[in-house]
C-alpha cells in the first residue's frame, strides 16, 4: 500500500481535491447561479420540472466524484498513516463531515425522485414541497459542511 500511495500520491491528492471542488462547487453553482434563474420561469409546472431536471443533472455529475472522494480519502488516510497518528481525530472529523454530506445528498436524491413522480402524477404541491427543502435547506447545509471539510483537509495537508 505504501509503495502504491507514494507512486501515485500526486494523482490521488489531485483526484481528492478536484472531487471536493466539483461536489461543493456544483452545489454553489446550482444554489446561487442556476436556482435563482430557474425561479424566474413563470409557469409553476415548467419551473418545477426544470428544477427537478437540473438537480438530476447535478446529482449525475457529482455521484462519481463522491465515490472518488471516498476512495482517495481512504488511500490518503492509509498512505499518510493518519489512522495511527496524533492527528487521527482531524482526519476522522473530515471524513465524518463528508459522510454527513453523503447522507444529505442521498436524501436530496430521494426527495428529487419523489418530486419527479409527483410531477408526473400532477401533484404540484407535493413536488414543490419536496424540491423547496432541497434548495432552501439541504444544499446550503452541504455547502457549509463542504467548506468545513475543505478547511480540515487544508489543515491536514500542512501536516504532511
Amino acid at each position: 500500500m505504501d509503495d502504491f500511495f507514494l507512486q501515485y500520491k500526486t494523482i490521488i491528492v489531485f483526484l481528492h481535491v478536484i472531487s471536493a471542488v466539483v461536489w461543493v462547487g456544483g452545489m454553489v453553482a446550482m444554489r446561487y447561479a442556476a436556482h435563482p434563474s430557474l425561479l424566474e420561469i413563470e409557469s409553476p409546472q415548467k419551473r418545477l420540472e426544470s428544477v427537478a431536471d437540473a438537480l438530476k443533472r447535478l446529482f449525475c455529475i457529482v455521484a462519481p466524484f463522491v465515490i472518488i472522494l471516498l476512495v482517495t480519502a481512504i488511500l490518503m488516510i492509509k498512505g499518510y498513516h493518519i489512522s495511527g497518528g496524533e492527528f487521527v481525530m482531524f482526519a476522522y472529523a473530515k471524513e465524518g463531515v463528508w459522510s454527513l454530506m453523503f447522507i444529505n445528498l442521498a436524501f436530496m436524491i430521494v426527495r428529487r425522485n419523489r418530486a419527479k413522480k409527483a410531477l408526473e402524477s400532477g401533484d404540484f404541491v407535493l413536488a414543490k414541497n419536496q424540491l423547496e427543502i432541497i434548495g432552501r435547506f439541504m444544499v446550503p447545509v452541504n455547502i457549509f459542511l463542504g467548506a468545513i471539510a475543505i478547511f480540515l483537509g487544508t489543515f491536514l495537508s500542512h501536516l504532511f
